[in-house]
């Protein structure tokens, strides 16, 4: 028999039993589909990560006080900000530092309650040096003014700014008006959780002491390794081993690797309704042998022989699965492409994943075809037709 006469006797069993076949090819399908969502996915969520760092730039390090024993606050020299500025590969460079104050929605607000929120003073170069834009608003100046992170003006209820007077905030027991609002700050999260006042606003209401807790560092791409390592001596030359350095970067892409990891589960997961969708398609098949006993026995009667008795039963099973296969692949795309459209995400499929996809529902049926199609090679025509 040729291919096409092939394909025409073998699958005869599926157009004859239509739901027998959808709901045997179903079992491959969902494994199939299983296997493309959990390569796609994480596949889709790093080239997200990677035009996310590309937008933000992985060229931002972080300068914090290390962990210490004692009652001593942590906290940077004064003149370590100047200090970082004279290292050639560094572009900009901004201070924040926490004031230890609480700022509350109004007077009546529990004055130990802050929301969660941290109250920072902040130089005017650091929003350029974490390349984050203002929604609403202006940088806060030598006034009792503020501006509001992300989260901190959805916890105060400042979701925009009205014409008119701003609104206002209370900061230990002095009102301070808000004059703008951040974009979120995805490398930064801590800024998106403090409200920032200038440095001479924090020294004039808050008795802020003047010395950074927190240093934002912008350098160039090709000498960023540089540039981390020689940072603690310079920040603070009497006690570099207690000065960290951190790459914001670094923590974002390992939240989407600890992400991915759960991937691995779902693959085993994916394994498992392929082998039962495969144990689907060979308890079919070995149905199929037995309910077309007579036909295999009028084939033999024929002059067909086992090879082609064989032939006819294995292809049946590896079109069943390959069906099966098709259908799931399309369904895992499908799926990827919805969730990587609600995550905003670019959509990957890795084509060696679609491969192996089709390859595994191929090779199921092979398998799971071997045994009833030897089973209904083995048959004589006079033992098939003799049991009708």
């Amino acid at each position: 028999m040729n291919v096409v006469d092939l394909l025409a006797v073998g699958t005869v069993g599926l157009r004859i039993r239509k739901t027998r076949a959808v709901l045997s090819a179903l079992g491959i399908a969902m494994g199939i589909a299983t296997m493309v969502v959990v390569t796609g996915i994480p596949a889709s969520s790093e080239r997200a990560l990677m035009d996310e760092l590309a937008a933000l730039g992985p060229n931002l390090l972080q300068v914090t006080t290390a962990p210490r024993t004692g009652d001593e606050p942590a906290r940077l020299p004064r003149e370590a900000p100047a200090m970082v500025g004279r290292i050639g590969p560094v572009t900009s460079v901004a201070a924040v530092a926490n004031t230890n104050t609480v700022v509350r929605r109004n007077d009546r607000t529990d004055p130990r309650d802050g929301s969660g929120l941290t109250v920072l003073a902040a130089e005017p170069e650091l929003l350029g040096t974490l390349q984050v834009s203002l929604l609403a608003g202006r940088l806060p100046d030598t006034f009792p003014t503020v501006v509001l992170g992300a989260v901190a003006a959805s916890r105060l209820g400042v979701a925009t700014l009205p014409p008119g007077p701003p609104p206002q905030v209370m900061i230990g027991d002095a009102w301070f008006s808000v004059v703008g609002i951040l974009a979120p700050t995805p490398l930064s999260p801590e800024i998106d959780r403090s409200v920032l006042v200038s440095w001479a606003a924090a020294e004039n209401e808050l008795g802020f002491d003047g010395y950074p807790t927190v240093l934002y560092v912008r350098a160039e791409e090709p000498a960023m390794e540089a540039v981390r390592g020689v940072l603690p001596a310079t920040v603070d030359p009497d006690d570099p081993a207690g000065v960290q350095v951190a790459l914001p970067s670094d923590a974002l892409a390992a939240k989407r690797a600890a992400e991915r990891t759960f991937s691995v589960l779902f693959v085993g997961l994916a394994l498992v309704a392929l082998l039962v969708g495969g144990i689907g398609v060979a308890n079919t098949m070995v149905i199929s042998v037995l309910e077309r006993r007579a036909e295999i026995g009028l084939r033999r009667a024929l002059g067909a022989n086992r090879g082609q008795i064989r032939a006819q039963f294995l292809t049946e099973s590896v079109v069943l699965s390959g069906l099966g296969g098709v259908t799931g692949t399309a369904l895992g795309i499908a799926a990827t492409a919805a969730y990587a459209w609600q995550h905003d995400w670019p959509l990957v499929v890795p084509a060696n994943a679609v491969g192996a996809a089709l390859g595994g529902a191929l090779l199921v049926g092979v398998v799971a075809g071997v045994y009833p199609s030897v089973r209904a090679a083995r048959l004589t025509p006079t033992a098939a037709l003799a049991s009708v």
